[in-house]
Formats: C-alpha cells, sequence, structure tokens
C-alpha cells in the first residue's frame, strides 16, 4: 500500500505551531514511507476564512521546508462532491431531514442538564412520515441533514499512538448534523466532519495523523466511512502541545504563530528540528537532525502519549547551533534585514564589512533579532554609555590612555589588528600602565559597555566607518566631567 497522508489546515488565523507540528509528523511519516504528502485548505468557515490566512500558511509551510505533492486543494472548490456524498446518505436511508428549530433544541438542552444528563439530540426526526415533512415545510421550517448513528454500536480503532480506543455509540450525542439548514429538497453547506470524510476518501488517504484534540471525530468519522462504503484509514492521534507549566498552548502563552518565530529570528532548520522533538524522540537519542535524516529514523512508535510541553530554553539551544554553524554569507543575509527594520543606516553594497560583523557576532547569537541590539554601538553614531562604562572611564589614569590611542590614531587610514595590537602595546609602554586597563578603558569607550563582542574586531570595523575617533573624543569628555 502506497502511503498518502495529508495536512488540511483552517484559515482561520495564522499558522499554529500546533498545526505545524502535525504537518512535520504527516511529512515525516510520508517521507519515511516513500508516500505522498497532501496539502488541503478547509476553507469552509466562509466567515472567519480569510485570503490572508491562506497565504500565511502556505508561506509557513513553504518555510520550514514541508514541500507538499499535491495540492493545496480547497473545500470551497468542491461542494458539489460533498451535496452528492449527502445525497448518497438520503437515498441509502442513512441520513434524513430534521425540521428542529433552535428554540427546540435549546429546551431540550435545557431539560437535559436539569436531568443531569450529558446534551445530546434525542432524534426525535428520524423517523418522520412525508406527511409531518411536509406540515413543517408549510409552517416555513429548513430543516438540516442529520446522519444516523447507532446508540448500541461500539467503534474500535488501533491508534498508532494510543493503541486501541473505543467509544460507545450512545457517547456521540445522537444523529450528527451533516449539513446546514436550507429548503426542504435542496442541500444545505456540508459540516466539517462530513467533508473531512469526503475528502479523505476522495483524495485516498491511508493514515490520518492528527492532534488528539480531534480524538472525538474520529468515531463519528468511521461511521461515516463504513456508511459511504469507504475503506477506513489508520489513525494516530499525536500529544498537544502544552505551555511550560503544563496546560494546552495558547495566545495567552505568547507567540504561537510559525510567522511570530519567524521574526523573532528562529531559522526553520531549528524550528522543524524541535517540532520533531516535540512529542518524538530518536532511537539512538540524537537531537540534532534535517528533516530528511528524521524521516529516515520516525515511526510512531516512539511517539509519546503524553502532552509535550514546550521548552524555550531547548529550542534557543537548536536555534543557536545553527545560527553558529551557519555560513558566514548566508548569515549575513539573514540579518540584514533586521539592521533594516531597526532603522540602521545601513551600507548594503559594503558587503565586506557586513560579513565582518556577522562573522563577529556569530558566536553570540541565539536569535536573529538579538544582532540588532549587539550591533547598536557599530550602526549609531552616539549611544547611551552603560553605568559600568561610566564608572570605568572615570577611574584614575584612563584619561591619558585615552588620549594615547586617540594620537596613535591621528592621520592612521587602513587599519589592520596587527596594527592594532600594536597601538596597543605602545600605549601601555609608554604610559607604563597594565594592559588591562588600556583594554577596558577602549572596549568602554568604543563601545559603550564593559561586554560584548571581539574588541578588537569591533574597533577595526568602528574605523572603517570613522566612528572610533569620534567616540573616543565623546569617551575623554565624559572622563574628564
Amino acid at each position: 500500500m502506497s502511503v498518502r497522508v495529508r495536512i488540511a489546515p483552517s484559515p482561520t488565523g495564522n499558522l499554529h505551531i500546533g498545526t505545524a507540528r502535525t504537518a512535520v509528523f504527516n511529512w515525516l511519516f510520508a517521507r519515511h514511507h516513500g508516500g505522498t504528502f497532501v496539502l488541503r485548505i478547509e476553507d469552509t468557515d466562509f466567515e472567519r476564512s480569510r485570503p490572508e490566512y491562506t497565504q500565511n500558511i502556505l508561506d509557513g509551510l513553504t518555510w520550514l521546508g514541508l514541500t507538499w505533492d499535491e495540492g493545496p486543494s480547497f473545500q470551497t472548490q468542491r461542494l458539489d462532491l460533498y451535496r452528492q456524498a449527502v445525497q448518497t446518505l438520503l437515498e441509502k436511508g442513512l441520513a434524513y431531514h430534521c425540521f428542529c428549530t433552535e428554540a427546540e433544541l435549546e429546551v431540550m438542552r435545557a431539560e437535559q442538564e436539569a436531568k443531569g444528563q450529558a446534551p445530546r439530540y434525542d432524534n426525535r426526526h428520524r423517523n418522520l412520515t412525508a406527511e409531518q415533512q411536509q406540515a413543517f415545510v408549510a409552517e416555513g421550517r429548513q430543516p438540516v441533514i442529520r446522519f444516523r448513528i447507532d446508540d448500541d454500536r461500539t467503534i474500535t480503532w488501533n491508534d498508532m499512538v494510543r493503541d486501541q480506543v473505543s467509544w460507545k455509540g450512545s457517547d456521540l450525542g445522537g444523529d450528527m448534523v451533516i449539513a446546514r439548514r436550507a429548503d426542504f429538497g435542496e442541500i444545505g453547506q456540508p459540516l466539517y466532519n462530513f467533508v473531512v470524510v469526503v475528502d479523505d476518501m476522495d483524495m485516498q488517504i491511508t493514515h490520518v495523523i492528527r492532534g488528539e484534540d480531534h480524538v472525538g471525530n474520529t468515531p463519528k468519522q468511521i461511521l461515516l466511512y463504513e456508511a459511504l462504503g469507504a475503506n477506513i484509514p489508520e489513525f494516530a492521534h499525536t500529544p498537544l502541545i502544552l505551555s511550560p507549566s503544563g496546560k494546552k498552548l495558547s495566545k495567552r502563552d505568547g507567540v504561537t504563530s510559525i510567522d511570530d518565530f519567524r521574526k523573532m529570528g528562529y531559522v526553520p532548520e531549528a524550528m522543524v528540528n524541535y517540532m520533531t522533538l516535540l512529542g518524538w524522540s530518536a532511537p539512538d537519542a540524537q537531537e540534532r537532525f534535517t528533516l530528511p535524516e528524521a524521516a529516515e529514523k520516525f515511526d510512531f512508535e516512539r511517539v509519546n502519549k503524553a502532552g509535550a510541553k514546550f521548552d524555550w530554553d531547548k529550542l534557543n539551544w537548536l536555534n543557536s547551533q545553527y545560527l553558529h554553524d551557519m555560513p558566514t554569507d548566508r548569515l549575513t543575509d539573514l540579518l540584514i534585514p533586521y539592521w533594516q527594520n531597526a532603522g540602521y543606516a545601513l551600507d548594503t553594497g559594503d558587503r565586506t564589512w557586513l560579513t565582518q560583523l556577522t562573522a563577529l557576532l556569530a558566536p553570540s547569537l541565539v536569535r536573529l533579532e538579538d544582532a540588532v541590539a549587539m550591533s547598536r554601538y557599530l550602526f549609531v553614531p552616539t549611544i547611551e554609555y552603560a553605568e559600568a562604562a561610566v564608572i570605568q572611564l572615570k577611574q584614575e589614569g584612563v584619561t591619558p590612555v585615552l588620549q594615547g590611542i586617540l594620537s596613535s590614531l591621528d592621520g592612521m587610514g587602513t587599519f589592520t589588528e596587527a596594527e592594532a595590537q600594536t597601538l596597543i602595546q605602545q600605549v601601555v609602554k609608554d604610559l607604563g600602565v597594565k594592559k588591562g586597563l588600556v583594554m577596558k578603558s577602549l572596549r568602554a569607550a568604543l563601545t559603550c559597555d564593559l561586554h560584548g563582542p571581539d574588541l578588537i574586531q569591533s574597533w577595526l570595523l568602528l574605523h572603517q566607518h570613522q566612528l572610533d575617533t569620534s567616540r573616543l573624543q565623546e569617551a575623554l569628555a565624559i572622563a574628564a566631567a
């Protein structure tokens, strides 16, 4: 059997990390078995679906490297197929018209609640006569279409994650609405649980891999597969992604959309690597791998049943590893938009300077966004000095050190690392001070802080833009104040 899986996001919001992780598992399973990964956009929620969300989903999956083999298909372009399937169930006597009004259903639910019963439809219109139907039509009622569910039936499947799962038909809430209200004789808009089944049948999906929050839909869908005479796919219900506190991850926990992670400076290689580890572990305990490497090892035997807690520290560590190993040219390309968005005066034609800056920052980066704060002293002529830097500049002996460095720089054009080291040694010798005082004072003057990237490389970059002299002069004014 050729494996065919699908990811079916709804364009009612941006691509969420939970949906993206589901896409990762589907992609890995398909690639592991040499199968097909299908993209389907479930856009039948007309009121909430937006084209910009569809584009966000497509862009997010592409950014993550989750290339699809078929699609995207759109449910709104397949409504005739769904209505035909509804008609098939009506003709088989497996579905029927229900004329209950919303007010009648509300009274039914209130009576059940008063008795301490779970809310459910009591199937009161399951066996209406033609005369009763016509009487309701004469009242102007528009029926929904319901699918018959046998309360005495037990639905069981072998879940690839949760082993054997069973549901009683009596726990499914009564006969299920599969199409919205419409004039009698017409078929209204088919609903989610129904169209999913029709799509999976039509697309010959062999394995349905989705979050555990869909477990309750599965018994209803199995009954629909049977009623429509289709092969029932295998199911895998993956663990939910939980917040660090153990609750379901939601927007209240902050960043949850893939686009937000991208804007914060996470790279796609780190994101898909991390999402793979949210609920699955490699047999050799490997933690860093590409998607193709993970696909070679992926199976559902190592997918956990318990929810997977989101760990920022782990994601940050993974992201830093990918940034540290990234070729300088590619990392430079990724950092340029962050510098531009920060409003820095960026000369993109000065590629050599930018790549030197990237090489300076790379060992300290955790996220791409970090480069903005780390490099501010290299772009902005005047920046606020850290308190520790001001204290250092006011130390005894600092003024002659800075004056000596400024004098040595006078008239110097190009500036190399060797020349910088020689200049420092000369100041140490001429003034008879410790090298530590010179280095610490020079860092405070040039970077306005006592911590940061390599001092000599920072100095060379500042010198290329003629910022070192003005920065030293400003520091001298602070030292003398």
